[in-house]
């Protein structure tokens, strides 16, 4: 399952021109040395994979727990519809109930953080900002945390996230190139293939609980996950 996290980031990255990419196209890069610009805006998603690698290290834990309690397959069935349900689920509605109220004080010291970074060309400064770029809230970025769940482990926690953050890369950096390119016609028509992408996602980790002996999509309960109790001679 570890493929959907990069798939999904490659999609997703669409939805985070609109998001990130003002940041993206603002980064305090030298426009005049083409080679230093790759590494200053390789050091910036660097940044931004380290922070989806914290992240995905948490929740990687949190889905361990579950692992270790045995309800790997229904937690497994229940992401699969929570991110169907998400992606789904409109977007007015999310911002009526202002889920990140509770959390205002923290994202409103990283935006301030994150504003006074851009005056300093520096490695540091740029890897500062990919870093708390990676922190700010994300509506994708919560998609693929129930990925890093599911995974059960921490190590494989933060891969998930790492390949999900590594399939936006293409674009974001795109956005400092070609961001003419990039047209508020063509962002909202690739949009649109998000949530499907997502839905499929979600479904494969239904099919994956489910325990049906598919080979690759869902195997069963046996092969499905590390034994329980393995066998010791």
């Amino acid at each position: 399952m570890l493929y959907t996290a990069f798939i999904f980031g490659l999609i997703s990255s669409f939805h985070c021109i609109g998001m990130c990419g003002p940041i993206a196209m603002m980064l305090p890069v030298d426009r005049a040395n083409q080679a230093k610009k790759v590494i200053q805006i390789i050091t910036y998603h660097l940044g931004r994979l380290t922070a989806y690698a914290t992240i995905g290290f948490i929740f990687g834990l949190v889905g361990k727990g579950f692992f270790m309690a045995g309800l790997q397959q229904k937690l497994s069935i229940f992401i699969g519809v929570s991110m169907i349900v998400i992606v789904l689920t409109p977007d007015k509605l999310f911002a009526r109930y202002n889920f990140s109220k509770p959390v205002f004080k923290i994202i409103s010291k990283i935006k301030t953080a994150l504003g006074s970074q851009f005056k300093n060309k520096s490695y540091k400064s740029l890897f500062t900002i990919g870093l708390l770029n990676g922190f700010l809230p994300c509506g994708m970025v919560y998609v693929a945390l129930f990925g890093a769940i599911a995974m059960q482990s921490e190590s494989l926690g933060v891969l998930y996230m790492i390949l999900f953050g590594l399939g936006t890369v293409p674009m974001m950096s795109s956005v400092v190139y070609i961001n003419s390119f990039l047209t508020v016609p063509i962002r909202n028509s690739i949009q649109k293939a998000i949530p499907y992408v997502a839905v499929i996602i979600g479904v494969l980790f239904i099919l994956r609980g489910l325990g049906l002996g598919i080979p690759y999509v869902s195997p069963s309960n046996m092969s499905l996950f590390v034994q329980a109790n393995p066998n010791c001679h």
